[in-house]
């Protein structure tokens, strides 16, 4: 048995394997280490290139174990699923076959991870090519601590990156694994909401160890936004709305609205007002759901930000005003996770 597990999931990687292995021979860790990777039904030159490896990092005491099948992909969450169980390690640390590691990643989430028995561990990362996902990038890495948690609602996804995460295997085993849905599924997502659910503890290691790749290949791409809006709602009405006896919904325009409609029943008898700062929705005074089943259409006030009753659920993206969003919220003095919650 191996105190860390390297997990590697593939689909086609020719063209980053050699990098992604690179970064895995480079690793300051000095023990011995595992390296499982499972091939999900490559056409490419994937299996040679994981071949041509194996020897190179066997005498690096690195243990690789390959294993997988041709023809139709079952999909990523199936191929982290089997590259995890047929590994032995204390600890698991994931890696995508189109992301390289820093030499030190396995040292410092392997001493982070060593203070807590329920965390998922993830890190500060980089993007290539530099100039894309700009605002996605600067909002996982300038996270607090304490928004780890309160911004798991967002569009943006886990707060910690799943090409980052680092864990023991108990939190694996926990959660029960990845769903296997296939193609179209965010297992990812699916996994942190069920890890944080369990009573999980996230954490991130304050470093640059990851370089997290972006390209029109990826998997995130067979991902449909209804399918991302459905379970994050879901999850913050359990986790959240469940506990609030009323609140306000930010932003009575579009995006406030479709919120609005994809709660239950029950929430949207919660909502006691809209808020914005667009005054031609604020003189429209009020929002009527005439969508609703009920024989009495629920109308609900539209009012200033500035008089929103707290607790509020934000629909406003971070970060696309120039910073007036953020400055109208700084001015109302409110709590981040007790006053407001982010979900868009």
């Amino acid at each position: 048995m191996f105190e860390v597990s390297i997990i590697i999931p593939v689909y086609n990687g020719e063209k980053w394997l050699d990098k992604c292995l690179q970064s895995v021979f480079i690793q300051s860790y000095s023990k011995p280490m595992e390296l499982s990777v499972y091939n999900d039904g490559s056409t490419d030159n994937t299996i040679s290139i994981l071949d041509d490896w194996r020897e190179r990092l066997e005498r690096r005491d690195i243990h690789v174990i390959v294993t997988g099948h041709t023809g139709q992909p079952r999909g990523v969450g199936f191929a982290k699923n089997t590259a995890v169980r047929q590994s032995s390690g204390k600890y698991l640390c994931f890696l995508d076959a189109d992301d390289e590691m820093s030499e030190r990643r396995i040292d410092k989430q392997l001493e982070a991870d060593k203070s807590s028995s329920k965390a998922l561990i993830g890190c500060k990362f980089h993007r290539l090519p530099e100039d894309s996902t700009i605002r996605f990038t600067k909002w996982a890495n300038n996270l607090t601590p304490h928004q780890l948690y309160t911004q798991m609602y967002t569009s943006h996804g886990p707060t910690v990156v799943m090409p980052t995460w680092f864990c023991k295997r108990s939190v694996f085993d926990r959660v029960g694994g990845f769903d296997e849905g296939g193609k179209g599924v965010p297992e990812d997502l699916i996994f942190f909401y069920r890890h944080v659910e369990l009573g999980g503890e996230i954490y991130r290691v304050d470093d640059d160890l990851m370089m997290y790749r972006y390209h029109p290949d990826a998997a995130t791409f067979s991902i449909k936004q209804e399918t991302i809006w459905k379970i994050r709602i879901d999850f913050l009405e359990k986790q959240v709305l469940s506990h609030w006896p009323e609140f306000t919904i930010w932003n009575a325009g579009k995006q406030g609205r479709r919120f609005f409609r994809s709660l239950t029943d029950i929430n949207q008898k919660k909502v006691c007002a809209f808020c914005d700062v667009d005054e031609k929705k604020i003189k429209k005074a009020v929002y009527i759901y005439e969508n609703s089943k009920e024989k009495n259409k629920p109308r609900i006030p539209i009012i200033h930000y500035s008089q929103a009753k707290p607790p509020i659920v934000i629909c406003i993206k971070l970060d696309l005003t120039s910073g007036v969003f953020e400055e109208n919220l700084r001015s109302l003095n409110l709590e981040e996770g007790k006053d407001f919650i982010h979900f868009n």
